[in-house]
C-alpha cells in the first residue's frame, strides 16, 4: 500500500512531463504554419493605399528584366485598380507622377460613385469582351529617367480631383507568363525523363 502511494507522484510528474512535451511540439508546429503562411501571403503582385473615399489596389510595374536594371529611356506599364468607395460623389484620376519617370494617362479616369477604374490588364486576367473592345480604357505608361530593379520599391503619387493625393510604394513584376512557361517546360522535361526510364 505504502510502496503504491510512493509510486503515485512519480507517475503523475512522469505524466505532466509528457503532457508539457506534447504541447510544446504542437505549439512548436502551430508557429511554423502561422509564419509559413505569413510568406505565403507575402507574395502580393501589387501595394495598396487608400486616400478618401478612394482605394488603390494591386499596384505594380510591368516591366520584362533581363539584365541587373530595367535602363533609363525604357518605356514599362504601371497597372493598378482604383475604386470609388463613396456612395454620392464622384471622383476622378487627374495625375501620377514620379522621380523615376514621367507618367502618361491615357483613357478615361473618371471615377463615378461606387465604380471601379482599371489601369492595364493584370498577368493571367481575361478581359472581358466590352473593356477589349472600350478605346478609351485607361492606361499608365511610364518612361524611366533612373535605372529599377525588382526587389525594390518605387514612389509613384496618385492625384485624384477630390479625394487628394497619395503616395504608394510600387514593386516591379516581370509577368507571370514566362513563369508559366518555364514550369511547362520543366514539366515536360521530367515527363520525358520518366518516360525514358520506363
Amino acid at each position: 500500500m505504502n510502496r503504491f502511494k510512493s509510486r503515485s507522484p512519480a507517475v503523475t510528474v512522469a505524466v505532466a512531463v509528457c503532457g508539457l512535451a506534447a504541447a510544446a511540439a504542437l505549439s512548436g508546429c502551430s508557429a511554423g504554419q502561422v509564419a509559413q503562411t505569413a510568406l505565403q501571403q507575402s507574395a502580393v503582385n501589387g501595394t495598396a493605399a487608400t486616400i478618401g473615399s478612394i482605394t488603390l489596389r494591386n499596384v505594380h510595374l510591368r516591366a520584362d528584366q533581363t539584365t541587373d536594371f530595367v535602363q533609363p529611356g525604357r518605356e514599362v506599364e504601371l497597372l493598378f485598380v482604383a475604386s470609388n468607395e463613396s456612395p454620392d460623389k464622384p471622383d476622378k484620376l487627374t495625375a501620377i507622377t514620379s522621380d523615376f519617370g514621367t507618367v502618361r494617362l491615357s483613357g478615361d479616369t473618371a471615377l463615378p460613385p461606387t465604380d471601379v477604374l482599371v489601369a492595364g490588364e493584370p498577368d493571367g486576367q481575361i478581359a472581358p469582351l466590352e473593356s477589349a473592345e472600350t478605346a478609351d480604357a485607361a492606361k499608365a505608361m511610364v518612361t524611366l529617367n533612373k535605372p529599377i530593379t525588382n526587389g525594390l520599391t518605387y514612389d509613384f503619387t496618385f492625384t485624384f480631383q477630390n479625394a487628394g493625393q497619395t503616395t504608394v510604394p510600387v514593386p516591379i513584376s516581370a509577368g507571370e507568363a514566362p513563369r508559366r512557361d518555364q514550369a511547362g517546360d520543366a514539366s515536360h522535361e521530367a515527363g520525358g525523363d520518366t518516360g525514358g526510364h520506363h
